[in-house]
């Protein structure tokens, strides 16, 4: 019976990467095509998302929407064999309506509607690490009315009050089988909410040169009345009944500075850097509450020990013509994840970031964006100890997005 407690404490604790690997940071295809740059240069609505102070400085109404499929494939191995988990596709989504209230007004206003955490991972029922995870999944959407007053040519300010709503799945199995020898199972589903704020200084030296500063704050995700649902035996139901819990997931803060720059040899080009310092040590463990308690199912702390992470994205946007533009970039993200803590849910490792898209302009008011981003994991050699679950992972997603703006 001990042994059957552990792993339903182990397939409670895992859901607990929810930070981590579940990030993105799709929210514009332009800058996502540049490697996620985006702080220093408003080059459109979705710089609601990327620097609120970059709003009063559009030159009008625009709206916003663009769409995306990210496609992450994760391989294990051990010295007992290996795994590939299973294909799938998410569809992470931007909305974006906002600019400058009339022409040469200083005043912008916007609302974005972006997806901000997201994706998930599917291993086979049968796989090695059945008893932590078979499945989860994760939708996080951010909704960011905005306001951005242009004090100066040189300075403009913003900020955005956000509300954050999002759910997940997830799935493990049970060292105990039924009577058709097929592993029990856990089953967990929750909705979470929280609130935040988006803040952003804009800064344009010149035409050629700009600079951001922005301050995305942590957000509480709140989550309560979530469902725990086992399918043991008729023997364990009252050891392991059916009933609901209650946590709180915090979502790092994100401190970014960024600068642009057009060279005076080439005005075609801009050329655009990022650093994201990313405060995931405030994740430093998970508790769930359950609402029925039994001698085996109590409630849990589990440790987490995520560390602040620096971020670099470096990316160009080249202007062949009024009408077509090419965009290109890089960006080299490391883990908050500290050995010992690496969980198959979503074994995070450091990743290496490739990315290129394109612009068409094909009438006046409108514009359309194509990108496509292609991220590897570093292999890594790890360990859940949570789990005593060891093992080497390797992770890849290709994430090809199109969307499309007007200009009123």
């Amino acid at each position: 019976m001990k042994k059957h407690i552990l792993a339903a404490s182990l397939a409670l604790a895992s859901f607990s990467s929810f930070g981590a690997g579940f990030q993105l940071n799709l929210q514009g295809l332009r800058q996502l095509a540049m490697g996620g740059s985006g702080t220093a240069w408003p080059w459109d609505a979705s710089t609601i998302f990327y620097n609120p102070g970059g709003l009063a400085r559009l030159k009008n109404i625009q709206v916003y929407g663009s769409v995306m499929s990210i496609n992450p494939t994760t391989a294990y191995g051990n010295f007992q064999g290996s795994s590939r988990s299973v294909q799938q596709s998410f569809t992470p989504f931007n909305f974006y309506v906002g600019g400058t209230v009339r022409e040469n007004s200083r005043l912008g206003l916007g609302l974005g509607i972006y997806t901000p955490f997201g994706t998930g991972l599917k291993w086979d029922d049968n796989w090695a690490g059945r008893y932590i995870v078979q499945s989860i999944d994760l939708k996080c959407v951010f909704v960011q009315p905005t306001i951005s007053y242009r004090l100066t040519e040189f300075l403009s300010v913003g900020a955005g009050f956000v509300y954050a709503n999002g759910n997940f799945d997830f799935k493990a199995a049970l060292p105990v089988q039924n009577l058709d020898r097929q592993d029990a199972t856990i089953a967990l589903h929750g909705n979470a909410s929280g609130a935040g704020f988006n803040v952003g200084l804009q800064m344009k030296a010149t035409e050629h040169l700009q600079f951001g500063l922005t301050y995305r704050s942590q957000v509480n995700m709140d989550l309560s009345g979530g469902s725990a649902h086992f399918n043991v035996p008729n023997i364990l139901r009252n050891t392991f009944p059916n009933t609901t819990f209650e946590t709180a997931l915090p979502l790092p803060s994100v401190l970014s500075a960024g600068i642009g720059l057009k060279p005076l040899t080439n005005e075609r080009l801009t050329l655009q850097l990022d650093l994201n310092y990313t405060g995931w040590n405030s994740y430093d463990s998970l508790r769930i509450n359950f609402t029925d308690h039994t001698n085996s199912l109590k409630d849990m702390h589990a440790p987490r020990h995520y560390r602040n992470t620096l971020t670099t994205r470096l990316g160009g946007n080249y202007k062949i013509s009024k009408v077509v533009s090419v965009m290109g970039g890089a960006a080299y993200d490391p883990t908050p994840v500290t050995n010992g803590f690496v969980s198959p849910d979503l074994p995070d490792a450091d990743r290496v970031i490739l990315t290129c898209g394109a612009s068409i302009k094909p009438i006046k008011r409108i514009t359309i964006l194509a990108a496509c981003e292609f991220v590897t994991s570093l292999k890594r050699d790890a360990k859940y100890n949570y789990g005593n679950f060891n093992g080497t992972y390797w992770t890849q997603a290709i994430t090809p997005g199109i969307g499309v703006y007007y200009n009123f």
